[in-house]
């Protein structure tokens, strides 16, 4: 799975989840459960990945969504 945007924006992480879910892209959104061990601060940031197969087309997505600048390098 490829990294596709790393952030604290809890608003972020869900516009990106909706977009990717209505396009049928799998994807993964990690480190949610990590506030537990930081102390609910939101210091951490919250991963989401794709399949790498769909990586291009999530890109282009977010790019078209007007959200391209918060994605990952490469």
């Amino acid at each position: 799975m490829d990294e596709l945007l790393r952030t604290n924006d809890l608003v972020l992480i869900s516009f990106v989840d909706a977009l990717l879910s209505d396009a049928k892209i799998a994807h993964l959104v990690v480190d949610q459960n990590m506030s537990v061990l930081e102390g609910s601060l939101g210091v951490l940031p919250r991963r989401v990945l794709v399949d790498r197969e769909r990586a291009e087309d999530a890109r282009r997505l977010l790019n078209e969504a007007g959200i391209g600048t918060e994605l990952s390098d490469r």
